[in-house]
């Protein structure tokens, strides 16, 4: 697994602006970006889906795992990989960190996005 430059992990964590665009049912072309909230944990880049496995964006993930991301003024080619379960309870925790003053964190954390939480992972070029 290829994992995110450091300063590249933390510019796009703390941009706060990234915009998920998975493949189509075709395969060939990227849906609409699509803002979400991210965070890192152990290096890694994590997202989550606020209408659980329902969310339209986490479906064609989970279809077409490559896709992109537009964040931190850039864009990156990427793979989606489920999240390590075991990796719930840390992911809960960036989200409380990072989102503690939104209203929004309480719903980010409950059972349906928890159980669709996906891992982004750079693509070589």
């Amino acid at each position: 697994m290829i994992s995110w430059p450091p300063a590249t992990l933390s510019a796009i964590v703390e941009a706060d602006d990234l915009k998920i665009s998975p493949l189509r049912e075709d395969g060939v072309t990227f849906g609409t970006p699509t803002w979400i909230w991210c965070v890192a944990v152990d290096g890694d880049l994590f997202v989550r889906g606020y209408h659980g496995a329902s969310s339209r964006w986490y479906v064609a993930a989970l279809a077409h795992p490559d896709g992109r991301i537009h964040a931190a003024g850039a864009v990156f080619d990427v793979t989606f990989e489920t999240a390590p379960a075991e990796l719930a309870d840390a992911i809960d925790a960036a989200y409380e960190r990072k989102y503690a003053k939104s209203p929004y964190l309480a719903p980010m954390i409950a059972s349906g996005p928890r159980a669709a939480c996906l891992r982004i992972v750079p693509r070589r070029p």
